[in-house]
């Protein structure tokens, strides 16, 4: 089913798109979540903290690929509403070929360069024979990943969020599946947890593009699409490739505060690797309404419509900031029991730390809610380098504050949590300051 958000009422039809993608991202963190829980439960505080680093990890190196997917789902939606399929399929073509080489490449080098990642995020010797492990096994799920985020943002860009909503739901119910099977059954360890991810990953991979082909005839490229267009190359790059820098960037703080929390020891390492969990889980669903947003601006800039626009960005402000009042207060209050899940109950030390991370962050999720709409308002409207300057202000601050409030000693760890909140408010600062600027231009399509 494909969903038209051009026209309609602007609220409903958003959340009617934005639902299955929600629920989708949900489950696509039970991945990681289900990785994070089975072996902090029953591998030990060690295999927890190689598996928390390596998780901030693949989410770099999935960023990559994923940004460059959402860019090219940009320009299809574009296309879309301006109903010009011909474009749309040589586009499919072009930009399957050019990420398909990129994820080849990254393939390589991160296995070639695998010994020396492990040593780069400063692992602690008792934890680098288990990340080392746990990493090899994962690095063989990039083709998957890549297979699977393609087709799906090339689905959504049409308006069909259902399908990959029903792909990773049967992946995620396969990965826990798995990950019970290998670890406690089996008792293959951090690699157990690590080939269930990987099956899954390829389940929902192969099979979303298997489906997407012989079920969506409208989209398949015939050999009249396979040529170079000079244009249409220039317009997915500008697009697929600064998205994916601000993917990338932004991924990247994350892993610079990776192997900054990793310096304070395995119990702060164990601590972060659940409570991160617990804030992404958190706050995914407003992340993926601003992934449908994004969706919604690009259709109706593509068909030049300026006023549903404005109203769709006054719709989408108001429906984040009441979601993220709710799950605020929701993850401040149960901070301690969600830690819980992931922590038995004798390791009070990781659970306090845990805990104080979660507070400070959720209290501020607003934050980062704009923050989403912003990043897909601007990919849609064709200026994704302003996406990228808001994850330069916003990992930029983080990262410096928490090295220097981190180094005192009065401040210690906390200085980690709460330089995130300060970069969020920076960058929505600036990204809403520059929409009430330019907004007249901004809402008008270069035809």
């Amino acid at each position: 089913m494909a969903l038209d958000l051009t026209e309609g009422s602007i609220t409903r039809r958003l959340l009617l798109f934005a639902l299955p993608l929600m629920v989708g991202n949900l489950l696509q963190q039970l991945y990681n979540v289900a990785d994070t829980l089975i072996v902090g439960r029953f591998l030990g505080a060690d295999a927890l903290a190689a598996v928390g680093s390596a998780y901030a990890l693949m989410v770099f190196l999935t960023s990559v690929l994923l940004g460059l997917c959402m860019g090219s789902s940009a320009f299809f939606a574009m296309q879309f509403g301006r109903r010009d399929m011909e474009r749309l399929k040589n586009s499919l073509f072009l930009s399957f070929l050019l990420i398909g080489v990129v994820t080849v490449v990254m393939n390589a080098l991160v296995f070639a360069g695998l010994d020396w990642i492990v040593r780069a995020l400063q692992t602690p010797e008792t934890v680098a024979p288990l990340m080392r492990q746990y990493l090899f096994v994962i690095f063989f799920g990039i083709p998957a990943t890549f297979l699977y985020n393609y087709f799906a943002n090339l689905l959504r860009a049409v308006g069909n969020s259902v399908t990959p909503l029903v792909f990773l739901a049967v992946s995620a119910v396969l990965n826990i599946a798995l990950d019970l099977l290998f670890v406690l059954v089996f008792r293959w360890g951090v690699a157990g947890a690590a080939v269930a991810t990987v099956a899954a990953q390829y389940v929902s991979g192969l099979g979303i593009a298997a489906y997407g082909l012989l079920r969506f005839p409208e989209l398949r490229v015939e050999r009249r699409h396979m040529h170079w267009d000079a244009a249409v190359v220039r317009e997915i790059a500008g697009l697929s490739v600064l998205t994916c820098v601000q993917q990338s960037v932004m991924n990247f703080g994350i892993l610079m505060v990776q192997g900054l929390v990793n310096s304070f020891g395995k119990t702060v390492m164990a601590a972060f690797a659940a409570a991160v969990k617990i804030d992404s889980f958190a706050y995914m669903p407003v992340q993926d309404f601003g992934n449908a947003f994004s969706t919604f601006i690009a259709q109706n800039y593509g068909a030049g419509n300026g006023e549903r626009i404005r109203r769709g960005v006054k719709s989408a402000v108001g429906t984040a900031f009441l979601f993220c009042v709710v799950i605020s207060l929701a993850v401040c209050l149960l901070a301690r029991p969600l830690m819980g899940l992931f922590v038995q109950p004798e390791e009070v030390e990781i659970i306090a730390v845990g805990v104080g991370y979660l507070r400070i962050e959720a209290a501020c999720y607003f934050g980062i809610g704009l923050l989403f709409l912003l990043y897909g308002f601007y990919r849609a409207v064709g200026r994704p380098g302003m996406s990228v300057v808001l994850t330069i202000i916003s990992l930029g601050t983080r990262v410096a504050l928490a090295y220097l409030l981190s180094a005192v000693p009065q401040i210690g760890v906390t200085g980690i949590w709460v330089s995130v909140p300060i970069g969020w408010a920076l960058a929505d600062l600036a990204g809403v300051g520059y929409y009430l600027k330019h907004k007249t231009m901004l809402l008008h399509a270069r035809q």
